[in-house]
């Protein structure tokens, strides 16, 4: 089932405008309400028949996509379609949060950052062989986690005196015991296969009080994943994600002892909730050097993530820069001490 959306007033094609947040139509200017839209594609049911070829409504053209795509733009005629069987059933996202930053600003915003790149090569800098921008709902669960923690630990207090000719050292040991509850809400963890975890992680923070009830013309015009992971897949590495933030809650309410040795951490985890939603990344394609190198940033906030290259005349000028200011100040304190520039 393909769902392509016309304007009513011109027939042209409508997209998602990320400034209105509504459905539009860049011909005739008309913008459509998203709230206004039914759930119809998102409840209904499809048989496996309709998932096997896709053909544009517009053109009539096959639309050729990867099993994964829930959102796309046909090859022919440009017009932004959504894959409805894909996004029914389980497949349906709860919410979606929609792109802030559009392609233009996401343009921009990028060439700022590559500008600001101290150690990055002049050619690259300059940020005029972008390759490619392209919108992209990244399937992301977001779970809401309770934490226990029992902990036992030994803690020593060590005191230095003077008594007479004699110095001392009394050292005293404590028993430390710890029983902790820990919330956590909203923590994400990307769903598919073909993004980077580790840029993906990089990210955040988004702002999920701008999440939406998912509707699917938020999808017109971007490009679409469906999750590779459920959630309880996906609940080893959530756990593994926060174990960070466990460790040091549990430090920070242990103070003033001068040695800290744990005798036992127990620490539990459980999913009170799980939310398969769709977050807004824009991946950059650049190419330099005779390399495509690939970075994401955040559709909602701007933020850019990836490995620029490294200028190694820049990162030595840097070092050098470092070395003859620290030698420098050494003759400096030197000769105030009663020593030469020499």
């Amino acid at each position: 089932m393909v769902i392509h959306y016309k304007c009513p007033s011109c027939g042209d094609d409508m997209a998602f405008d990320s400034e209105s947040g509504r459905l539009s139509c860049a011909s005739c200017g008309r913008e459509d309400k998203i709230e206004d839209f039914s759930d119809e594609f998102i409840k209904a049911t499809f048989s496996d028949e309709d998932g096997k070829e896709y053909h544009c409504k517009n053109c009539g053209a096959v639309i050729i996509t990867n099993e994964d795509t829930t959102a796309t733009s046909c090859s022919f005629c440009g017009a932004g379609v959504v894959l409805g069987d894909r996004l029914s059933g389980t497949l349906a996202p709860v919410k979606v949060l929609p792109f802030q930053i559009s392609k233009d600003q996401a343009r921009e915003a990028f060439r700022k950052w590559c500008r600001n790149g101290r150690l990055t090569p002049p050619g690259f800098m300059s940020a005029n062989r972008i390759k490619n921008i392209t919108g992209l709902y990244v399937p992301f669960w977001l779970y809401d986690l309770d934490s226990t923690a029992d902990v036992r630990a030994v803690g020593t207090k060590v005191r230095t005196y003077t008594r007479g000719d004699y110095i001392y050292t009394e050292t005293k040991y404590y028993d430390v015991y710890r029983d902790i509850d820990l919330g956590y809400a909203k923590v994400p963890v990307d769903a598919s296969t073909k993004m980077n975890d580790e840029l993906m992680d990089k990210l955040e923070p988004y702002n999920y009080q701008d999440l939406k009830k998912f509707k699917t013309p938020y999808l017109a015009g971007y490009i679409a994943e469906k999750y590779n992971y459920d959630d309880e897949e996906l609940f080893p590495r959530v756990k593994e994600k926060v174990q960070p933030f466990i460790d040091s809650y549990i430090h920070s309410t242990i103070k003033g002892y001068s040695s800290l040795r744990y005798k036992t951490k127990n620490i539990h985890t459980r999913m009170h909730n799980s939310y398969y939603v769709l977050l807004p990344v824009w991946m950059v394609y650049y190419d330099y050097d005779k390399q495509e190198h690939t970075f994401a940033m955040n559709g909602q906030t701007g933020k850019v993530v990836g490995k620029p290259p490294i200028s190694y005349k820049k990162v030595a000028a840097w070092w050098g820069s470092i070395a003859g200011v620290s030698f420098i100040t050494l003759k400096i304190i030197a000769l105030l001490l009663g020593g030469s520039l020499l």
